[in-house]
């Protein structure tokens, strides 16, 4: 609470002594929440957790033995999944209050646990063969009946991770960055693919009606990986101008979802996005210039001093409108 603010009115005559001082009292005993910190703090230690169990057991794997560890991974995943399943509420396609505070956070150890268990099944004891990519399938197909079952968004973030990697793909962009580095036509065709596909399941889950708030999370993954992987297209292909027109479809696309959603997340995330695909084509059209180099170090200059400009004198205008709006 803007306590000079009050005050401001109060001497303008605007608000009674008394009043303030009651303004005063209250924001001095007023209760601050702390449940974000809380919870911030829970998700952390249970990382830590599955970290630290993960590093005990590796140094001592010789003489904890490779069947106690799986064994024992499996009886914590199962313990968590009882508990969860016995405290949740019915399956609703609707969104649905987690039954206790401890809920979340032992429903995503649960699902860490479970990665564990079958990626160490599978190293160990190659229980799928060489057949690598079910070690990864089977696990993504439970997290995402977990996800909608249970109604958690992080478990779906794990879900839809593990599609990536199945697919090839690391979702998160810095890391997508670097797969797409090294990487060879098929990767960045199965970025757009896995991109498209996020695309859908958000459209999917609002279409059926079955937990529409996971529809934003669908989004936010399908955005970055779609822009990323078309981007590295246009950037790293010979028909390139292909590329580059799909991607600015995208963003054109993108750009007037956002708006008429009024999320502006979305759109500086669209802006941007398109803004480095135009400046990879116009690298690539500059160094076609056939000049001792200079003149494409100018026009390339003015390009980007003059294109940054004006992309944050964009941004503040769209950013002013929503505050408007």
């Amino acid at each position: 609470m803007d306590i000079p603010v009050f005050e401001k009115l109060q001497k303008e005559g605007l608000l009674s002594t008394e009043v303030l001082e009651q303004i005063k009292v209250h924001e001095k005993n007023r209760h601050i929440s702390v449940q974000w910190d809380l919870r911030t703090l829970l998700y952390l230690s249970i990382l830590m957790v599955s970290a630290g169990l993960g590093i005990v057991l590796y140094k001592n794997i010789d003489t904890i033995g490779h069947a106690t560890l799986v064994t024992l991974t499996g009886l914590l995943a199962g313990s968590c999944f009882f508990y969860c399943f016995k405290k949740s509420a019915p399956f609703s396609r609707l969104q649905v209050a987690s039954p206790d505070f401890w809920f979340d956070y032992i429903l995503l150890l649960g699902c860490l646990l479970m990665l564990a268990f079958v990626g160490y099944l599978q190293y160990q004891y190659h229980v799928f063969g060489m057949r690598w990519g079910l070690a990864i399938f089977i696990p993504m197909v439970f997290l995402f009946l977990f996800a909608y079952y249970f109604d958690h968004i992080g478990v779906l973030s794990l879900a839809i991770t593990n599609l990536g990697a199945w697919m090839g793909i690391a979702v998160a962009p810095m890391k997508l960055l670097r797969s797409l580095e090294d990487s060879d036509e098929n990767i960045i065709i199965n970025g757009v693919i896995l991109g498209l596909l996020l695309h859908l399941f958000a459209w999917l889950t609002t279409y059926i009606n079955i937990k529409k708030h996971f529809a934003i999370v669908y989004k936010n993954f399908g955005l970055h990986v779609l822009f990323i992987s078309l981007i590295w297209a246009t950037g790293s292909f010979d028909n390139y101008f292909w590329w580059f027109l799909a991607l600015a479809a995208v963003s054109f696309y993108h750009i007037r979802k956002a708006i008429a959603a009024r999320n502006f997340y979305f759109l500086v995330a669209s802006v941007l996005y398109g803004y480095f695909g135009v400046s990879i084509v116009v690298v690539k059209l500059l160094a076609n210039v056939h000049s001792n180099g200079d003149l494409e170090i100018l026009l390339g200059s003015i390009y980007f001093i003059g294109s940054g400009i004006e992309l944050v004198f964009l941004l503040i205008s769209l950013n002013k409108k929503f505050n408007k709006q």
